[in-house]
């Protein structure tokens, strides 16, 4: 799998309670399995559709739900719209075997954190969990490259410059965001630390008010920077 859209957030010293989400127990037990083998991991419940995740959570305390999309009962799409509204401190991240358009747009409106798909490696899936826990939307790059390409081909939301007050290190951070570059990438490219890209993008976030990576591309493209 791709590199994710962020790097390897700091570890916490409290556990993260994680729920498993997949209809297929010959999926759904190994993973949890393999997730509690990581030292800041807890598999608190593992669960078949949408409406098992619900009572998982209601039953909580959980920090993040590793979810399938094509479950019975409730799809995890609408499980996760669900969790946004009624649980909104949970996480989300979605690993499917899906990465078409409407799979993953729907999903990230929901308010999905993380994308994967489902050859992303033990490493990949851990470390998505701890960014998404920590607030940071992380994408494969399959899905981020196709998530991009949706992107480009729609005319840019009308009636939202930039604010006057975006620095011109904030501006170079939100072009290469709009070409694709994850924050390790654009560290690198600008000479600074992935530490210091994520408080330029908390600060650029704030000022324009953008909501989350896949807008931040959005306001790029209709800025003219990507």
């Amino acid at each position: 799998m791709g590199e994710p859209g962020v790097g390897e957030p700091a570890r916490s010293t409290q556990r993260l309670r994680v729920v498993v989400a997949d209809d297929q127990a010959a999926v759904r037990e190994p993973l949890a399995a393999v997730l509690g083998l990581a030292d800041d991991l807890d598999v608190v419940a593992t669960a078949a559709d949408g409406t098992e995740v619900l009572a998982a959570v209601a039953a909580g305390p959980v920090d993040v739900v590793l979810m399938d999309l094509r479950m019975p009962v409730m799809d995890g799409t609408e499980a996760t719209r669900r969790l946004t509204e009624e649980h909104p401190d949970v996480a989300v991240v979605v690993l499917t075997t899906f990465a078409d358009d409407d799979s993953i747009l729907a999903a990230l409106s929901a308010g999905a954190r993380g994308y994967l798909t489902k050859n992303a490696g033990r490493r990949d899936i851990t470390r998505a969990i701890r960014a998404a826990a920590a607030g940071q939307s992380v994408l494969d790059r399959e899905v981020q490259d196709r998530l991009l390409a949706t992107v480009r081909t729609r005319p840019p939301a009308p009636g939202q410059p930039l604010p006057a007050d975006i620095t011109p290190r904030e501006r170079e951070v939100l072009t290469l965001i709009g070409r694709g570059l994850p924050n390790r990438a654009i560290a690198e490219q600008l000479f600074i630390s992935e530490a210091t890209v994520k408080t330029h993008i908390n600060n650029l976030f704030a000022k324009a008010d953008i909501k989350d990576r896949a807008d931040a591309v959005r306001r790029a493209i209709g800025a003219g920077l990507a």
